[in-house]
C-alpha cells in the first residue's frame, strides 16, 4: 500500500514540477542555469557539512560501548539518504536500508534497528526548532503574519504527533506489534522474532533514557538543517540575485517544512518548487528565479545522491551473488 501511494505521489509531483516549469518558461529557467555555468557545482560542496552533522547526530543514538565505526555510519547514512531522495519509498526505505547495511557489516541487528527508529524520530523532532526559526524570521521580516500563524499551528500539531510517537516507542512499540501479529501467526520461529522485538524496545528505552545524548542528537540534526541555508544563499549569489542570510534562512526553513510535510511525494518534486515560488515572492524573487534556485539545489541529487544509490545497488548485488554461492563474501567498508 505504501509503495502504491509513493508511486502515485511521484507521478503527481513530477506532473506538478513539469507544469510549473512550463508555466514559468523553460527557456528563461534554462538560460539562468546556463549563464551561471559550472559554478553551480559548488552547491553540493557547500551542502556537504550538513551530512557530517547528520552522521554525528546518528552516532549519539547507539549504546556508548557499541557505536559502529564512523566510516560505516557515514556510508550507511549516505546510501540511506540517497534511497529516500531518489526512490519512491515514502522516506522509510532509506531508514530500513541503513539498518540492513549495518547488519551486513557485522553490527547487531537490535542496536541497528533501535538506533534507526530513534534517528527517524530525531529527524522529525529537529523540524520543530527548524520551523520555529523560519517562522520567527518571517515575522521579523514583517512579510506575512497570517502565514506565520498557520505554520506555527502546523508545527504545534507536528510536535504533538511526534511526542505521541515517542511515548508509544517508550511503551514498547515493537513488542506490541509482534504480539498482535503473533495472535494470527502460527510460525514456530515467531517466538524468536517476538524476543528480538522486546530487545529492540529495551534498547530504544535505553537511548531515550540517556537524555544528554538524545538532545545532543537533536541539536546536531538541527545544526545540519540550518547549515543547508548556505546552499540557498550561494545559489542566489551565483545566479546573480544575492539575498541576505536571514532571507535565505527563512526561505530554506519554510520550504523544507512544506516539503517534509508532503513526504508521500518522493523528494518533494513539485512541492519544493511550489514552496520556493510562494516564499520567494515574499522576498521579491521573480517566479522564474525561484524555480531556478530550487532546480539548482537539486544538482546535489546528481552529484551526491545518485552515486550513493549506485553504491548501495552494488552492495546489494554482491550480497545476492554471495547468497547464491557465485562470489566470495563482500568486504566490509
Amino acid at each position: 500500500m505504501i509503495r502504491i501511494v509513493s508511486y502515485i505521489g511521484l507521478l503527481a509531483g513530477l506532473l506538478i514540477l513539469a507544469i510549473l516549469i512550463a508555466w514559468q518558461g523553460i527557456d528563461e529557467i534554462f538560460e539562468l542555469l546556463v549563464e551561471t555555468g559550472f559554478s553551480l557545482l559548488l552547491l553540493p560542496i557547500a551542502w556537504l557539512p550538513s551530512l557530517l552533522f547528520a552522521i554525528i547526530s546518528w552516532h549519539y543514538l547507539f549504546p556508548v560501548n557499541r557505536i559502529p565505526p564512523f566510516k560505516e555510519l557515514s556510508l550507511a547514512l549516505w546510501m540511506g539518504r540517497a534511497i529516500n531522495t531518489l526512490l519512491p519509498v515514502a522516506s522509510i526505505g532509506g531508514e530500513i536500508a541503513k539498518a540492513r547495511l549495518l547488519i551486513l557489516w557485522g553490527r547487531g541487528g537490535v542496536d541497528a534497528s533501535a538506533s534507526v527508529l530513534v534517528d527517524k524520530t530525531v529527524q522529525a523532532l529537529a523540524l520543530v526548532p527548524w520551523a520555529i526559526i523560519g517562522t520567527a524570521l518571517l515575522v521579523y521580516l514583517a512579510i506575512d503574519n497570517e502565514l506565520a500563524k498557520l505554520i506555527m499551528l502546523g508545527t504545534f500539531l507536528l510536535g504533538l504527533g511526534i511526542v505521541g510517537f515517542v511515548i508509544i516507542q517508550r511503551a514498547g512499540l515493537f513488542g506490541f506489534i509482534t504480539r498482535f501479529i503473533g495472535k494470527f501467526h502460527t510460525s514456530d520461529g515467531w517466538g524468536q522474532i517476538t524476543n528480538n522485538a522486546h530487545e529492540v524496545d529495551a534498547i530504544v528505552k535505553e537511548i531515550y533514557s540517556n537524555k544528554g545524548r538524545f538532545f545532543a542528537s537533536i541539536l546536531w540534526r538541527t545544526i545540519g538543517l540550518i547549515w543547508q541555508t548556505s546552499e540557498v544563499w550561494l545559489a542566489c549569489y551565483l545566479l546573480g540575485y544575492p539575498i541576505s542570510l536571514i532571507e535565505a534562512l527563512m526561505l530554506k526553513s519554510l520550504t523544507s517544512i512544506i516539503t517534509d510535510i508532503a513526504f508521500v511525494i518522493p523528494n518533494g518534486y513539485g512541492v519544493q518548487e511550489g514552496g520556493y515560488l510562494m516564499l520567494g515572492a515574499l522576498i521579491g524573487l521573480s517566479p522564474e528565479l525561484s524555480l531556478t534556485i530550487s532546480l539548482a539545489t537539486r544538482i546535489r541529487e546528481l552529484i551526491v545522491d545518485l552515486p550513493g544509490l549506485l553504491y548501495w545497488h552494488n552492495i546489494e548485488a554482491k550480497y545476492l551473488l554471495k547468497k547464491s554461492g557465485k562470489t566470495p563474501p563482500q568486504d566490509t567498508p
